[in-house]
């Protein structure tokens, strides 16, 4: 007799036929995200202002310019200029300067401004997302008391920061659950598609990653503006958010979400059926698991799959949907900003899918040991191939990643960033290590039938023990029978209620003695359930980190920070406290370059005591080194000009860049010490 496969049911077609044309579609739109994207650098920094901190101009400036090392989005109300009782003086009309590769904004000032001590506090949104705020001082005339305290929290703070930080948790959380329990699936247990647990666990997850996304797109403009709850309702501001990056980013995952719940649709529902289809749990003993098998993806002699395709159809159109999914944080943070984004994009993409695999898989197989007793062997090893290349991807693209936004040895223990990057390679390391013990349980692992078979068979003689007369004589099947027809049909409705408790406790009970029958399998769950548990406080970490000011940029900063930017046609002033140690030792140099240029330089130098009068020192050496060029130390001694005072021109300075000033401060015939500073000549 020639055998005939059955035909394809009427959903499953429409299913099959519809998922390639959902990847055609997908692909296209993160085509288009791709393209849309602009290159920039990561956590924009404030590089220069004018006037410049603690500043003493003459007469009252026009306006207020501040300039950035990256672009930035500001508003109207980015940069506020406050008078010493705190009114604002500034127009509030933003200017944008910005000109080729200049990043420089300004507000105007009000005119016959009065002398006195003015605050500028200004906030913006660099490039990667993250807002960035700060505050300083310049004075009119001469400084004068001010009742303006300095800003002392950060942009993206407060309560609202908490909880934009833990809707990203719960973001990243959801996506890592969602792809990784769907993976598993596909890739390792197809049967799990029609387990109640792990639906409940792929369904959750989609309703938590949803729920996070929309909360992240309400709350982002308190988060980048004043910190305060209420303005999630400014409809005037979330319309400003959903023309920025960021919020386009976060309706394109909302879109991505709905082409997901198609994905959960099907998956647990046609595919549910097909792989459960004949009913792998209706038939006894051999026969249950040979239909188990057969939808674990091994083939019956004689009975081909017939779940390959549609399993196909869904690999594929879910890589692309959580692809695309997993773009929007690409797209949107670290990855587009910096150098070689092009290469960034596509390096943090396959990082997070591969993190996702591998550590939402394990959500997956952590449920499935501990909800259903008769998962496979094969099932659990194939996992473990999956995590195995996972973490390989892993691997390469962290690497990448790593090299990228560090850029030096030293940024990874001399930053925030770098520090918990390190954190974050132990808790791989320490999940790497317990999966290591889990492979070994896994090998000694023994396959067991399916596990609702089994629990058929324990059932009727659990209840054939638990139904014995009070006498103690067993109950022939006759009484079974009658008395399941009695529970089944009770005339007390509380009876009922009481009988379904029970039924339900008994039903739980065998189920845990079936699952723990086998104690490799005990220990198998408790090293996955350790690593699930090492699992969230990476992923904590990694959420963290991805709000942190990169390695790169936070090490430029601290340069810029340090350095005294050079002005054309304005001298380099500095100011230099120092200590000897010995009496009368404490003090303080102000030195002055003019005009701070490369070629030829007039070099004058003060002294001041503590107290601020002039100090006349024994002796003053001076030492200019540009470390980026191996020029220097070029050594000077200025020549005394008045008590306190020195002074040397032709000062020559060859190149431009970063040059180290060291000035040596004798105080005594013992009492030394050699105070730097590293300015910028232009």
């Amino acid at each position: 007799m020639t055998a005939t496969a059955p035909a394809p049911s009427t959903a499953r077609v429409r299913a099959t036929a519809l998922l390639p044309r959902l990847a055609l579609v997908l692909a296209a739109l993160l085509a288009t995200l791709f393209t849309a994207a602009s290159p920039a650098t990561a956590h924009a920094a404030l590089t220069a202002s004018d006037p410049k901190d603690g500043a003493v101009v003459a007469t009252a400036p026009a306006q207020v310019t501040l300039s950035f090392s990256e672009q930035v989005a500001m508003g109207d109300d980015s940069i506020r200029v406050l008078d010493p009782q705190g009114k604002r003086v500034d127009t509030g009309e933003l200017r944008d300067m910005c000109s080729g590769n200049t990043v420089r904004y300004g507000t105007a000032l009000h005119t016959g401004l009065p002398n006195g001590t003015y605050t500028v506090a200004w906030q913006a949104v660099s490039a990667d997302s993250h807002p960035i705020s700060g505050a300083f001082t310049f004075s009119i005339g001469a400084p004068s008391a001010t009742d303006v305290s300095l800003p002392t929290a950060q942009a993206g703070g407060g309560p609202v920061g908490i909880a934009y930080g833990i809707a990203r948790y719960l973001s990243y959380a959801g996506f890592t659950v969602l792809v990784g329990g769907a993976a598993f699936i596909l890739l390792c247990w197809r049967r799990g598609a029609a387990e109640r647990s792990l639906q409940k666990l792929v369904v959750r997850a989609w309703v938590t990653l949803t729920a996070a996304t929309l909360a992240m797109l309400v709350l982002r403009t308190p988060y980048t503006g004043s910190g305060n709850f209420s303005d999630v309702f400014d409809l005037d501001g979330l319309r400003a958010v959903l023309e920025t990056k960021t919020g386009a980013s976060l309706v394109s995952r909302l879109l991505l979400l709905g082409a997901a719940a198609l994905f959960v649709a099907v998956l647990l529902g046609v595919y549910a059926r097909r792989v459960a289809g004949g009913g792998p749990y209706e038939s006894d003993g051999a026969e249950e698991t040979e239909a188990s098998d057969a939808s674990d993806g091994t083939e019956e002699a004689g009975k081909p799959d017939d779940t390959s395709d549609l399993t196909f159809g869904l690999a594929m159109g879910g890589a692309v949907v959580a692809g695309g999914i997993a773009a929007t944080w690409a797209l949107s943070e670290h990855a587009s900003t910096g150098i070689q984004p092009g290469i960034a994009m596509p390096a943090d993409i396959l990082h997070l899918m591969a993190v996702a695999t591998w550590l939402g898989g394990l959500a997956a197989l952590l449920v499935a040991l501990h909800k259903v007793p008769g998962i496979e062997r094969a099932a659990v090893r194939r996992f473990s191939t999956v995590a195995f290349v996972s973490v390989l991807v892993l691997a390469v693209t962290g690497v990448y990643q790593s090299w990228r936004q560090l850029g030096s040895w030293s940024a990874l223990t001399g930053t925030d960033y770098g520090q918990l990057l390190l954190l974050k390679v132990a808790l791989v390391a320490v999940l790497l290590g317990i999966a290591f013990v889990s492979r070994k349980w896994t090998g000694r692992l023994a396959d067991v039938p399916v596990a609702r078979g089994a629990v058929t068979g324990q059932a009727s003689v659990a209840v054939s023990r638990e139904t014995a007369s009070d006498d103690g004589s067993e109950v022939t099947g006759a009484d079974v029978s009658r008395e399941t027809e009695a529970v089944t049909v009770p005339a007390d409705p509380q009876r009922a209620a009481q009988l379904a408790r029970q039924r339900a406790a008994r039903e739980s009970a065998r189920e845990k003695q079936v699952r723990d029958a086998d104690p490799d399998r005990a220990g198998l769950r408790r090293s996955v359930l350790a690593e699930a548990a090492i699992a969230v406080i990476l992923l904590a970490v990694t959420t963290v980190l991805t709000s942190t000011e990169p390695g790169r940029a936070a090490e430029q900063e601290t340069g810029r920070g340090s350095s005294s930017t050079a002005v054309p046609d304005r001298a380099v002033k500095i100011t230099l406290p120092f200590d000897t140690g010995g009496p009368n030792g404490k003090g303080s140099v102000r030195l002055e370059l003019d005009p701070g240029r490369v070629g030829a330089n007039t070099l004058h130098l003060w002294s001041d005591s503590a107290d601020g009068t002039p100090l006349d020192l024994p002796e003053i050496k001076v030492a200019f080194t540009l470390p980026a060029k191996d020029i220097g130390p070029l050594p000077l001694v200025p020549e005394q000009a008045a008590p306190g005072h020195w002074t040397a021109s032709g000062v020559q300075l060859p190149l431009a860049g970063e040059w180290r000033i060291d000035v040596t401060v004798r105080t005594s015939d013992i009492d030394q010490t050699t105070v730097q500073k590293t300015v910028k000549i232009g």
